[in-house]
């Protein structure tokens, strides 16, 4: 599958529980959309995957990709109920970075 190098990145992150590295992966004004809450900045952003990785422990596997609409599909796994589930991964990129990120089910 042909990610961009940010979603790429991020999926890495994500799956190695690297809570830095994937808030790097994001614009210093970006915002996360995740469980009906809106995270605003990379401060935010950081704080929120470090709580998720430790709470549900989330990996992603990525499993069709929408280059127009820059919509990751993955299988995400983790300690959560439903487990595992499709996920969307709705992506705003701009210079090469994540602006926006919005999952949904």
């Amino acid at each position: 599958m042909n990610l961009p190098k940010m979603i790429s990145e991020l999926v890495k992150a994500q799956n190695e529980f690297d809570s830095a590295a994937y808030t790097n992966c994001f614009t210093e004004n970006a915002e996360v959309f995740d469980e009906g809450k809106t995270h605003n900045g990379k401060a935010e952003i950081e704080s929120w995957i470090d709580k998720a990785n430790k709470e549900y422990h989330a990996t992603i596997e990525p499993v069709g990709y929408d280059e127009e609409a820059n919509i990751l599909l993955a299988k995400t796994s983790g300690n959560f109920p439903g487990s595992p589930v499709i996920l969307k991964y709705h992506f705003q990129l701009a210079d090469g970075y994540v602006k926006s990120l919005k999952i949904t089910g």
